[in-house]
């Protein structure tokens, strides 16, 4: 499991009024059964979702014999934390607990990648579970990490549990995207949004993770992460700093481009392979492009630079927003957004699909 893994992460910044709702929901003594936390990848979603399963767990294992829902936990002052060095918690993340189960993209046969989705057979295993006594006595929980990759078959399984669902049962769907849920199931569901992260809270974190990191590499990366940890991380695994510097300074040269140095690059990324769960540089590389891109289309709409994150940025957005109008440059990030859609989904050969992408800026930019 990696040092972010939600089902064992312990620390949650950014997001206090999403833990104090919820465990004012739970004092109420009527907490909606089924939750729906959404907001931006990496910002801690789904670690908020097991923060909370544990929380439950917890209280439910220290007070199974008093009235009431959660008399030690809700005692607290720290939100949902619960000590990481406690065996329960312990039991908990590592997928011991009877009355939790969790869904998410499991790996394909051959055990070298995940599958595109979650599929009925999943979704099953929750009816199975919430069907049998907790087994501990207390609530049972269920965490769907990624429930905008249910495909419609598990989305209708789903749904007949959100219809009509055991007592003493919560139900936490974590989505980046739930615009491709579907509206039956939302509307069961509680919606709890939670936003970016600020600048602060994803430099803090980043010192907790790379605390042997250069003060100001952390700020680029936590201004480059726009308010997600995750991706933060990410770019850092990845030298994404680097390969931010490496693209400018192609796209500078646009709409003559150096054609044996641009080859060379792409080569090298597309080449690119990760172990297994990690960034790959042709999947930071394509991020970091199409967001430079849609951050130029800002600029154009708005009439306003962003931020300068590396030497000559600004200049570089200004001469390219002024030319070309602002349709043709949204088609362009339109285009290249859906080219690397497509790579990740249907295997497309990515060196050609790098290229395309730059022949597609130097089209608009000349």
């Amino acid at each position: 499991m990696s040092r972010l893994d939600p089902r064992v992460n312990p620390v949650l910044k950014g997001h206090r009024w999403a833990e104090d709702l919820l465990i004012k929901a739970v004092k109420s003594g009527r907490m909606h059964h089924a939750w729906l936390l959404t907001g931006p990848k990496g910002i801690g979603k789904a670690t908020l979702a097991h923060r909370f399963s544990r929380w439950i767990l917890f209280g439910r294992a220290a007070s199974a014999s008093k009235e009431g829902l959660f008399d030690v936990e809700s005692s607290r002052d720290d939100g949902l934390w619960t000590d990481p060095s406690d065996p329960l918690f312990q039991r908990i993340s590592s997928g011991g607990h009877a009355d939790l189960i969790t869904l998410q993209r499991e790996l394909e046969e051959s055990g070298k990648r995940l599958r595109t989705e979650i599929v009925a057979g999943d979704v099953r295993k929750v009816g199975s579970f919430l069907s049998m006594t907790a087994a501990e006595g207390g609530w049972r929980v269920v965490v769907i990490d990624g429930a905008e990759d249910m495909n419609h078959h598990a989305a209708n399984a789903l749904l007949k549990t959100l219809e009509e669902p055991p007592p003493k049962t919560v139900i936490l769907l974590v989505s980046h995207a739930p615009g491709r849920l579907m509206a039956t199931i939302k509307s069961r569901c509680r919606k709890l949004v939670l936003g970016p992260l600020g600048d602060d809270t994803v430099t803090s974190l980043l010192q907790d993770y790379l605390p042997d990191s250069d003060a100001e590499e952390l700020k680029l990366l936590a201004a480059m992460g726009e308010g997600s940890i995750g991706r933060a991380l990410n770019l850092r695994d990845a030298g994404g700093i680097a390969l931010y510097g490496e693209m400018l300074e192609l796209i500078s040269t646009l709409p003559k481009t150096d054609t044996a140095r641009l080859h060379g690059m792409v080569d090298a990324i597309a080449r690119s392979r990760s172990e297994f769960g990690a960034y790959a540089e042709f999947d930071v590389f394509s991020e970091l492009m199409g967001w430079w891109i849609a951050r130029l289309v800002r600029a154009k709409a708005t009439g306003v630079t962003p931020r300068e994150l590396a030497p000559g940025e600004g200049a570089l957005i200004a001469r390219l927003s002024s030319v070309g109008s602002l349709d043709q440059w949204v088609e362009v990030w339109e285009k290249i957004t859906r080219l690397f859609v497509r790579t990740t989904n249907v295997n497309l050969d990515r060196k050609q699909v790098l290229l395309n992408a730059f022949f597609a800026l130097s089209r608009v930019g000349s």
